[in-house]
């Protein structure tokens, strides 16, 4: 029995981990090894109030103003007011944030007013900050680490959520059961769920499953971020181009070398990421052109190097010099503002059960998350879990209304089960970045299908687990999205392609029975 078993290795599960070994002991389970999250390939940084041109308020106002009216300001506020304190217990963890004479760097990415976004290594951010947590968590006495951990189900003893039954080796062949006073799910993001992503293959939306399929809510399901600018070239993995690179003057020309972004949005190649996106799309059918170009070659190249030197070494590798040439890009799944419901402390409606980072939905994103508040809230709720298992006070929650629906998931059936290819395609063409009642309809349709041939035939695998936590999640997704007869955020609809005020409110989601 530890007292605290965390799920995932991501920056909010290493966070977490390194403030609760602090109160007691831990257990961290992870599917692959520490490195294999999300947080690794993250590259523009950490959004925080930390300059004297800055402040909370002012932070706050571009993450409620990127929300498109969902972001909650009583979830924002806990964003902005505890980020600089999280920031700073990052570099007391010797986390090794790049500087310029002396000071904190700071970059300007889209729909930021003021530079608040704190990178190290240029943009290899997420690595550098995952490699001092994970040399943390190694050194610490009071943590266990399991790696090659899939967790397949939460277990529950009178409601409450008392431990984890998990696949463990490299081949997946063992069982083990683990159990603790609290369990916290950080195991990231969905990304896996579409054809092209930014994500690496460990995104499957393992937690969302296991807490829905064990009673807990969800929420916001209908929100995935479409990443505007991802290397479309090919023989090349999708990889991402940061924001960053706009954020320091990198500019969007469509096939005929024409510059578009001010046509779309005063704001240009900052406007928020659902504009840019759906901007790129619609340059690319306008055009027949399979991708855009993002043009950086005013700045020189030991500029670049120094600044990005993930990106420039990574199009190196495909022959291409950011320096001298433009850069193919086009959008791809980046980021689930959805996941398991929480209120402000990472309570979950099951007790026992916490979720943070990308897995939870704090209602802090709203409908478009505001680049680099990612890893923020990673940090600044996984420290409030820890501060809440320690009895911290109840606060003021959400104050966004809300409308709640239950689902009830098809009986088991005979039929054939999709491969992983096949389900990526239909939710990229039915439920992705341009979404319709008619396409909609034609993916709940065929997720329920496959959904109940799974029922009959249940997960033993790993990857069969990993393609049923994906099903659910992907059936989530367009129950969501068929519900919101709406635009807004990084939801659009063709059939209602404008906000509507009654709609501005959260979808919650829960299981039949719970």
């Amino acid at each position: 029995m530890y007292d605290y078993v965390i799920v995932g290795s991501g920056l909010a599960g290493l966070f977490a981990a390194l403030l609760a070994a602090e109160q007691g002991t831990v257990l961290l389970l992870t599917k692959e090894t520490l490195e294999q999250s999300n947080t690794w390939f993250a590259q523009g940084g950490i959004a925080a109030a930390v300059s004297e041109q800055d402040s909370p308020e002012l932070h706050m106002r571009d993450t409620l103003a990127a929300g498109a009216g969902l972001a909650d300001p009583a979830a924002v506020r806990v964003l902005t007011e505890e980020g600089p304190g999280c920031v700073a217990e990052l570099r007391r963890l010797r986390v090794p944030f790049d500087t310029h004479e002396g000071a904190i760097a700071l970059g300007l990415e889209g729909a930021h007013s003021v530079p608040r976004v704190l990178h190290a290594g240029g943009d290899a951010t997420g690595a550098r900050i995952a490699a001092t947590l994970m040399a943390r968590v190694r050194e610490a006495p009071a943590i266990t680490v399991v790696e090659h951990c899939f967790v397949t189900e939460l277990l529950l003893d009178a409601g409450r959520v008392v431990g984890v039954r998990a696949l463990v080796g490299i081949d997946g062949r063992g069982e083990a059961v683990y159990q603790g006073r609290y369990v916290v799910l950080a195991t990231g993001g969905a990304g896996q769920l579409y054809l092209h992503t930014t994500n690496p293959p460990v995104a499957t939306a393992d937690g969302v499953a296991l807490a829905f399929r064990a009673g807990a809510a969800v929420g916001d399901m209908e929100f995935f971020q479409f990443h505007p600018t991802v290397l479309a070239l090919d023989g090349a993995p999708r990889f991402l181009i940061s924001e960053a690179v706009r954020g320091e003057g990198g500019i969007l020309l469509n096939a005929e070398g024409e510059r578009f972004m001010p046509r779309y949005d005063e704001r240009g190649e900052l406007a928020p990421r659902d504009v840019v996106a759906r901007a790129i799309l619609a340059e690319m059918a306008r055009t027949g052109s399979r991708c855009v170009y993002l043009d950086i070659t005013h700045r020189t190249e030991r500029f670049l190097r120094q600044r990005f030197p993930t990106i420039f070494a990574s199009c190196e590798r495909y022959g291409l010099n950011m320096a001298r040439q433009r850069l193919p890009v086009a959008p791809a799944a980046h980021y689930f503002m959805g996941g398991v419901r929480t209120n402000l402390w990472g309570e979950t409606c099951l007790p026992g059960l916490y979720a943070c980072g990308e897995v939870a939905n704090t209602r802090v994103h709203g409908a478009n998350r505001l680049a680099s508040n990612s890893l923020l809230e990673a940090l600044v709720f996984a420290r409030r879990i820890i501060r809440r298992t320690l009895g911290a006070a109840g606060g003021p929650e959400g104050v966004n209304p809300e409308v709640r629906h239950t689902v009830r998931l098809p009986e088991a059936r005979p039929g054939s089960l999709p491969g992983l290819t096949e389900l990526q395609r239909l939710m990229w063409e039915r439920a992705g970045m341009v979404r319709h009642r008619k396409g909609l309809e034609e993916a709940l349709r065929q997720l329920d299908a496959w959904l109940a041939a799974m029922a009959e035939v249940p997960p033993r695998t790993r990857p069969e687990h990993e393609l049923a936590n994906l099903l659910l999640t992907g059936r989530l997704v367009a129950m969501a999205a068929f519900l919101r007869e709406e635009s807004r955020g990084a939801h659009y609809r063709t059939d209602f392609p404008v906000p509507r005020e009654e709609w501005r409110r959260h979808i919650v989601l829960e299981p039949a029975g719970a």
